[in-house]
């Protein structure tokens, strides 16, 4: 397999063979300037070469795979058939999907273009009808339409685009053989592109496999991350980290700020610890629903929520301007997912910053691959902040024993407590004779019925209206 790397073009998204509806287009999605990406691929795109990209998340690809891909359609006129898709388009996730789909959608609102997403997580029958009469282009996870694909609910013969984007995430969460199953099923003179951050070797069979002598791009080295990212590693104790998240937050000028966790289970643990310290936190993982997701990265997005704490899978595809810091609750398993993670701040020429709390008893190893990984030593020391208060017995709880308290209960503070002379005196009140029996019209209680379980059929018994 022949791979080209290309220089750098220079000149407006006009120079690079964008024409028509599509330059409104960019100009309304506030591309005033193609990026190093989109200057590299989109002219060998719109000659019918297949690209094998190797760039970050938020670096243009969006722009970069897609513009070619509806110059083409748009060119070609409306060629829709029921339940094909003249384009495909695989993400790994729900909000990577969402995304381009947006970024589609604004570029080629004037050009009538119908596209159609295909995720799981929400119902398979509105994607179903949205098939039925066919679409120009198909934004899609692989799992769910691998299924709609083996309903026969999708036609896949006629698709003649094929974009691979985010391809080493595809590979991470076990969807290769989806991918390969789905690009077997497209027209086999498709053109396709390919899209990764990092280049390991199944992806680099995958892209052999599937790509018909590319055009190799690249914007930055594997593994590189961007100058303007400040990176900084606070040891800590793991028992404390929850502590030093919640200082280090107290510093309002950490004004956006995305939290990585590795599990699902450590992410809700973060937020559940940060409410409590009183942060406006929402985690996204793979246990949220597809709307609880959104409205986070919504909040997250419009600045009404400050501290957004992530999975890595969950957070692909989050292109969210403006995060001023990324932090490392904990070091991912692969140091790959390092760069992917602080590759979220730092964009388009702005300021960033990257913290991560570090353990050295267990995660010393997992520093030195990133280490070597990103080729940077990285800058150890300790944080500039204090551990925020343990979540302590109050005061007036100091001599009191704790084992019989219910987790998660609250004492009451000392000046809403009823006096413990009037509580013993009251309590001594019902007490002091719990043999005696009132007499009638003092109070005497009603003798109780025997209770009867209602029977949930009605059966046997008369029905009640």
């Amino acid at each position: 397999m022949t791979i080209e790397t290309i220089g750098e073009n220079t000149g407006g998204f006009a120079a690079l063979g964008v024409t028509g509806v599509l330059l409104k287009g960019v100009e309304a999605a506030g591309m005033t300037e193609p990026k190093p990406i989109q200057t590299q691929a989109i002219p060998h795109q719109l000659e019918g070469r297949d690209i094998l990209g190797i760039a970050q998340t938020g670096s243009g690809k969006t722009a970069a795979f897609s513009l070619p891909i509806l110059q083409k359609i748009i060119a070609l006129g409306d060629k829709r058939k029921g339940k094909t898709a003249r384009a495909l388009i695989l993400a790994p996730t729900r909000e990577l999907a969402v995304q381009i789909e947006e970024t589609i959608r604004t570029v080629a609102k004037q050009a009538h273009v119908s596209t159609a997403l295909i995720l799981g997580g929400v119902s398979r029958l509105s994607q179903i009808k949205r098939m039925q009469g066919g679409v120009d282009v198909l934004i899609a996870t692989p799992g769910r339409l691998t299924d709609l694909v083996r309903e026969n609910c999708v036609d896949l013969s006629e698709t003649r685009w094929l974009v691979l984007d985010e391809a080493d995430r595809m590979l991470d969460m076990g969807f290769i053989n989806d991918v390969k199953r789905i690009a077997k099923g497209t027209h086999k003179n498709r053109q396709t592109a390919l899209f990764s951050a990092t280049m390991p070797k199944e992806i680099a069979t995958l892209a052999q496999s599937l790509l018909r002598d590319p055009v190799r791009v690249e914007v930055a080295p594997q593994g590189t991350t961007a100058a303007e990212i400040t990176q900084v590693v606070h040891p800590v104790p793991t028992k404390d980290k929850r502590r030093l998240l919640s200082g280090l937050l107290s510093d309002q000028t950490l004004k956006s700020v995305i939290v990585f966790t590795r599990t699902k289970h450590g992410a809700d643990a973060v937020v559940r610890h940060l409410e409590r310290d009183g942060f406006n936190v929402a985690a996204i993982h793979g246990n949220k629903s597809q709307n609880a997701r959104q409205r986070a990265l919504n909040g997250f997005r419009d600045g009404s929520l400050r501290i957004l704490v992530a999975t890595d899978i969950a957070a692909r595809g989050i292109d969210v301007p403006g995060i001023s810091h990324v932090v490392n609750y904990d070091l991912p398993d692969e140091p790959e997912t390092y760069v992917h993670r602080i590759g979220r701040t730092g964009r388009n020429g702005a300021s960033g910053a990257s913290i991560t709390l570090y353990d050295q008893a267990t995660e010393d190893s997992k520093l030195r691959a990133v280490e070597r990984v990103t080729r940077n030593k990285l800058t150890i020391k300790e944080a500039p902040v204090k551990l925020a208060p343990a979540p302590a017995a109050r005061a007036d709880d100091d001599q009191k024993p704790q084992q019989n308290r219910r987790p998660g209960s609250h004492s009451v503070p000392q000046k809403h407590r009823r006096p413990a002379s009037k509580m013993a005196q009251k309590s001594g009140e019902h007490r002091a004779n719990p043999a005696a029996k009132p007499a009638a019209g003092e109070g005497a209680a009603k003798p109780k019925r025997p209770f009867h379980r209602k029977r949930r059929d009605g059966g046997g018994g008369q029905r009640v209206a």
